[in-house]
């Protein structure tokens, strides 16, 4: 199991603590760097900025906005990012949700499992380097009534492959991942229900391609916080998991929400979902469940967290990426280095 950092959005009061982050992740010897985007900071400029400060690091972005880009647009933005960075770039798609897809693109949210599909087999196609023509229910290339014509992509990408990622939390989305995808970006990843929220419908999906999961990267992003009091580390990601259970998306189409209830917490994920929307949001916060955060988080000493790793990668993780907690970037730069040392105890280095 590799390790990985998710920088989450660039712009919330850490900026050049992010920076120092990635650079300490590439000298430590982490695998990728993810960035990600909703609607402030872009995830690619940021990814430009840290592949050129960095040396070794993969840089990913989890995730690219499928309603923020056309198809064609996220090819050539990955061919150009997989070449200025020598060959360390990871395209991470995902659909985001209908607040921010109607609420900021002005994208309708319907169909979301075909417009990725479509979106992809676009990406592919563009970036094999062949003449890019496509009929579909989302997109016709070229356009039939105009001037336009079939081109290729005139970027020569460092790599004839660039691993495609997907991020993934519902069923038929995770079947889909698995079928058309290198990878899969899930949050809330539980070890212990990990078969039956995720893994079993990646199987699915990969079985339908011919696969398996051999060589299929199965990537959580992991909150972090070392101590010794694991109640109180759980206490600071309360906030995080009521934005997600309880307002990431609307009343009746939030995937997390769904999640937390397929985990068991059907009617803690009511709760939370209704204090958050009616704007009780520390009541949000306060009806999470400790198990629901310690379950799906790295807290505690070194030991416990080498614990929990070997717990990840039992439960057919690939690449753990983590996001250590802290108020400074002392304390950030030293979960980085605790995550070193717990993969090592675990060993799993």
């Amino acid at each position: 199991m590799r390790l990985g950092i998710n920088l989450g959005y660039w712009g919330a009061g850490m900026d050049a603590d992010n920076l120092a982050v990635a650079r300490e992740a590439d000298r430590l010897g982490y695998s990728v760097c993810w960035a990600a985007e909703a609607y402030g900071s872009d995830a690619a400029t940021v990814l430009a900025w840290v592949a050129a400060r960095t040396e070794c690091i993969d840089v990913g972005s989890a995730i690219f906005q499928i309603p923020a880009r056309t198809p064609a647009m996220t090819a050539m933005t990955a061919a150009t990012l997989d070449t200025l960075s020598g060959g360390r770039f990871r395209l991470g798609l995902g659909v985001s949700g209908p607040q921010v897809s109607e609420g900021w693109y002005g994208v309708r949210f319907d169909k979301p499992l075909a417009r990725t599909r479509e979106y992809v087999e676009i990406i592919r196609k563009a970036m094999s380097r062949e003449r890019l023509t496509h009929e579909g229910r989302n997109w016709t290339l070229p356009l039939p009534d105009g001037p336009g014509k079939p081109l290729k992509l005139t970027v020569h990408p460092v790599r004839e492959y660039i691993p495609l990622y997907i991020a993934a939390i519902g069923p038929k989305n995770l079947e889909q991942t698995g079928e058309i995808a290198d990878g899969a970006l899930v949050l809330f990843y539980d070890p212990e229900h990990a078969e039956e929220t995720t893994l079993s419908s990646l199987r699915a999906g990969r079985e339908k391609a011919g696969k398996d999961l051999e060589g299929f990267d199965v990537v959580p992003t992991v909150p972090m916080a070392l101590g010794d009091d694991v109640r109180a580390l759980a206490d600071q990601f309360r906030p995080y998991t009521a934005l997600y259970v309880g307002g990431m998306g609307s009343a009746k189409q939030n995937f997390y929400n769904k999640l937390a209830q397929r985990m068991g917490y059907e009617k803690e994920a009511a709760e939370i979902q209704e204090k958050y929307l009616s704007g009780d949001k520390e009541g949000a916060a306060a009806a999470v469940p400790h198990e629901l955060i310690d379950s799906t988080a790295l807290l505690g000493p070194v030991e416990r967290i080498a614990d929990r790793m070997q717990a990840y990668a039992g439960a057919g993780v690939t690449t753990l990426s983590l996001t250590p907690a802290g108020f400074t970037l002392e304390e950030r730069l030293a979960g980085l280095r605790a995550g070193v040392e717990a993969l090592e105890r675990a060993g799993l280095a």
